[in-house]
């Protein structure tokens, strides 16, 4: 077998391997798994090109394991048999009404969790999955079957639907605040300034008020949004409100609003999924997020239709 690439394969990879070759089947073992017929067959690809060689004969009947997959399998269903002796391995859900639902850290916590109640129990019963991750993942390969993300537009290979805008303005703890006080937009810039993943919010801002902003030594930056709000309640700073995923912590008064002008962020929320047809259970929670979002129902429909 030659897979001299360091690269470690996925264990949904392999999830998708063995049960393909007790199925003997790739769309029985899609079906066994929740995931499409396409999804498993990339994943059996993968691990041929991962290996150097062929698993699976495929026929008109479905597929057998040639004689090097029926080693792999069997190794691989010895691994299987040992993780599950550990009783406290966690277990994922799986079902026709378990979702995979992908997200970055900030929306998952700010946004998602705070309806997740609603989200799995209106009006009938779903489970989801939620994987928090900041990477871009191919949802197909990585069986997943929405993701809620920020973004300036639409990624090749998924299907997206814009859920909404946000028109940011700055916030600062309490204590800050007051020395802060009232008046134009420069005086902002004499206490640091805390930015995201990038200086853009805080540019799109500072143009709004027909000013120019770059980074200075003194302001900070931090690539998840929850420290960004964690610095600004710590008086850090001032940082820009993200309606809605700052709606709870204005209210607390962890956080206050310094400046009353508002500017559009560049960046938005999108929605996502694999191409091809989505599951039944996928395309209910896209309109119950899409519903809690306040898209319009053709622009969801359309998502939910389109494969371009």
């Amino acid at each position: 077998m030659d897979h001299s690439s360091e690269q470690i394969l996925p264990l949904e990879t392999l999830r998708a391997f063995d049960a393909a070759a007790r199925t003997g089947s790739f769309s029985a073992a899609a079906e066994k798994l929740n995931l499409t017929h396409g999804a498993v067959s990339r994943q059996i690809a993968k691990l041929e090109d991962w290996l150097g060689l062929k698993v699976f004969e495929r026929n008109a009947r479905g597929v057998t394991l040639t004689i090097e997959g029926n080693r792999l399998h069997l190794r691989t269903a010895e691994a299987f048999a040992l993780i599950s002796v550990n009783s406290d391995r966690w277990v994922e859900p799986r079902g026709t009404a378990v979702v995979r639902l992908a997200s970055i850290p900030s929306v998952s916590g700010l946004w998602l969790m705070p309806r997740m109640a609603a989200l799995e129990n209106e009006p009938t019963r779903l489970r989801i999955v939620l994987d928090v991750d900041n990477r871009q993942a191919d949802l197909a390969d990585e069986g997943i079957d929405l993701s809620v993300r920020c973004g300036r537009g639409r990624i090749p290979g998924r299907v997206s639907v814009q859920l909404f805008e946000e028109h940011i303005f700055p916030i600062a703890s309490p204590e800050l605040a007051k020395e802060i006080g009232r008046g134009d937009p420069a005086r902002l810039l004499k206490f640091p300034l805390i930015n995201d993943s990038d200086a853009s919010a805080w540019r799109a801002w500072f143009a709004a008020q027909d000013m120019d902003y770059r980074p200075r030594p003194q302001d900070r930056r931090f690539e998840d949004y929850n420290l960004v709000l964690d610095a600004a309640a710590h008086g850090l700073g001032i940082a820009l409100a993200r309606p809605p995923l700052t709606k709870d912590q204005l209210k607390s008064g962890r956080i206050v609003a310094v400046d009353e002008r508002v500017a559009l962020n560049p960046v938005s929320y999108w929605m996502d999924r694999p191409v091809g047809r989505p599951r039944a259970a996928a395309a209910d929670l896209a309109r119950r997020i899409a519903e809690q979002a306040g898209l319009a129902p053709e622009k969801l429909e359309a998502f939910l239709q389109d494969d371009v």
